[in-house]
């Protein structure tokens, strides 16, 4: 097709013609989106329950677990209603959607991620200052601004590549993913898009220098505790964080900075799973898996 104008939906990677093996696929995405959704779930209703829980940190976990069942709603409903009707279109508006939707709650991750990571030092390194720094109002703007910068990153790298002309409608992919759209471009306006992702990259390098100078201060603060106790105390509540950020950073770069294949591989989709499911599905566990209050609220809301 030589005119974007013409294209009215796009079609997705096509499905296994054996119905066997798109049960099993459907099961695989069903079984990966329901735990993402109970573990996300479980935290959002902890935090909502328990007013032991009604600090800062948690509620920004909470806001945390909100947009990862965002973000997986985005894209696995729709994938799986397509593996179910074996139906390969996705209407042009739909694919705008879908990424405006999905890369503005990946935005919104990281801008959460990096808040969190300032909650962190002002809870350890600012103690007395804490309350009057972190009070209810400032987490609610913190919140919003997050939410803002998410959707400008979204609108950003969504106008960047609808912007383009595009040559062919089939995408190499089960669902609308920046890096196989801008494979099918066919005019320079998709330059708008390389432009976006330079800025993108550019933002990354600021946010990681922060996140990496706040946590040289936390670790700093940390070592000057005098008691053992209160030192493993202060670490319990940074390590989750830094584990979290680790995984969505390690995760981010080996699918995008690798470049996008020529031909659907299982590898590919492989990759696609990791980068999209598994850092909201593990969220959950590796903030629950050592933390005494969310393990505590847990048990009482499950009545263990």
């Amino acid at each position: 097709m030589a005119n974007q104008s013409f294209i009215s939906e796009f079609l997705l990677l096509e499905f296994s013609a054996i119905r066997e093996l798109r049960i099993a696929h459907f099961c695989l995405f069903l079984t990966l989106y329901l735990a993402t959704l109970t573990g996300n779930f479980l935290i959002i209703s902890a935090v909502v329950f328990d007013y032991h829980l009604h600090t800062p940190m948690y509620f920004f976990l909470m806001i945390l677990a909100i947009q990862d069942v965002a973000s997986v709603s985005v894209l696995f409903p729709n994938i799986m209603i397509n593996y179910v009707l074996n139906n390969r279109y996705m209407s042009y508006s739909g694919c705008v959607t879908q990424v405006l939707f999905f890369i503005s709650f990946v935005g919104c991750d990281v801008a959460l991620l990096t808040v969190m990571a300032y909650d962190r030092y002002v809870a350890i390194c600012k103690p007395l200052q804490y309350e009057l720094i972190m009070n209810r109002r400032a987490c609610i703007q913190m919140v919003g601004s997050v939410w803002i910068a998410g959707f400008f990153y979204g609108g950003l790298h969504t106008g960047g590549t609808f912007a383009s002309t595009f040559c062919s409608n089939v995408v190499n992919q089960f669902f609308c993913e920046i890096p196989q759209l801008l494979q099918l471009a066919c005019s320079d306006l998709f330059l708008a898009e390389i432009g976006a992702l330079i800025f993108s990259a550019l933002a990354g390098v600021v946010i990681l220098i922060f996140i990496l100078v706040t946590y040289i201060q936390i670790f700093s603060a940390v070592l000057r505790i005098p008691s053992v106790q209160g030192r493993k105390k202060a670490l319990s509540t940074c390590l989750p964080h830094v584990t979290v950020f680790s995984v969505f950073v390690t995760i981010g770069c080996f699918a995008y900075l690798r470049s996008p294949p020529q031909k659907p591989s299982h590898l590919d989709l492989a990759i696609t799973i990791m980068y999209s499911i598994i850092p909201p599905m593990l969220n959950p566990l590796i903030y629950s898996l050592r933390n005494k209050e969310i393990k505590k609220a847990l048990s009482k809301l499950l009545h263990f």
